[in-house]
């Protein structure tokens, strides 16, 4: 998928992506936001962006003014339904870009391509203690569906999270 907005534009990680996804993974706080432990050597994260190359459904955000990658998006299968029309989003940003509208930005158009193809439902979930998430998710449309739990196995922690939607047919609907 290649998905471009004002400022930015997505694409597959690279190796030459490690000194910036070093920056925001070795953020305090950052990857802890999403599930995992921030990075507190390079090798963690030369280790972890060697996965992310292979990870086609990880997508490196990337500013157009600079070229620099400042978080990700990824665009998972269902993990409870496992339903062909279903997709499941995370994501990170470098604590520098946060509350600039960046990450609204990209969802946004990552919704508009979602639903251009063959998707039906697509849902964000985050921890209900990470509020900047919850407010960015509602900010972007999603509708409030159900709390949940998740289990970080990185942290070995559960978290209780909230989990929001938006479907095809309320897109369509709103953005005709």
């Amino acid at each position: 998928m290649f998905v471009e907005t004002e400022r930015t534009f997505l694409r597959n990680f690279i190796e030459s992506d490690l000194q910036d996804v070093w920056e925001y993974s070795s953020q305090d706080g950052v990857g802890e936001a999403a599930g995992w432990l921030h990075h507190h050597t390079i090798a963690e994260t030369r280790a972890a962006l060697a996965k992310d190359i292979q990870n086609r459904s990880k997508y490196a955000i990337v500013l157009r003014k600079n070229k620099k990658a400042i978080g990700y998006l990824a665009v998972n299968e269902d993990s409870e339904d496992h339903r062909a029309d279903t997709k499941e989003l995370g994501c990170v940003l470098n604590r520098a870009y946060q509350r600039q509208g960046i990450m609204t930005e990209v969802i946004r158009a990552v919704l508009e391509e979602l639903f251009s193809q063959e998707i039906t439902y697509v849902y964000a979930c985050c921890f209900q203690e990470n509020t900047a998430s919850k407010h960015m998710i509602e900010k972007c449309g999603f509708s409030f569906e159900q709390e949940g739990t998740y289990y970080a196995k990185p942290l070995q922690k559960e978290f209780k999270s909230f989990e929001y939607l938006w479907t095809k047919e309320r897109w369509i609907n709103e953005h005709s």
